[in-house]
């Protein structure tokens, strides 16, 4: 049996033009930034060195996904954007919707969360 793999799905463009100004965004507007799993694991321009730790904890490599490919690559996925999504046997379903990543604040909070979901997808520290 393969490791789960957890699949990263942001509500956001992909591009140099688009991330800066989803980095403008956040700094003007945070409270209006359309994507919760962008605010919460990446500051103004780069990835939370909390967060960038746990990936490397993760069982198989993640798929980090921005909304264009992922709808081109998952057009029968119709959730409301951001997601996190686990990937056990080649079937994909929803680890935590847009709703509850709304409502994560934090890269320890979203960590606890995965772990708690999906203790398959993660190895235990030190492991590996």
């Amino acid at each position: 049996m393969s490791a789960a793999r957890l699949m990263f799905v942001y509500n956001a463009d992909d591009g140099l033009a688009a991330a800066l100004l989803d980095a403008a965004h956040k700094l003007v507007s945070p409270a209006t930034y359309p994507c919760s799993l962008c605010a919460v694991t990446y500051g103004a321009v780069a990835m939370r060195r909390d967060w960038r730790a746990f990936l490397r904890r993760l069982a198989a490599p993640p798929r980090f996904y921005h909304r264009q490919k992922f709808e081109r690559d998952h057009p029968d996925v119709a959730e409301p954007l951001p997601l996190v999504l686990i990937e056990r046997e080649a079937h994909v379903s929803t680890l935590i919707d847009a709703r509850t990543l709304a409502s994560i604040r934090d890269v320890p909070a979203l960590v606890a969360m995965i772990e708690s979901r999906a203790p398959d997808a993660v190895e235990a520290p030190g492991e590996g």
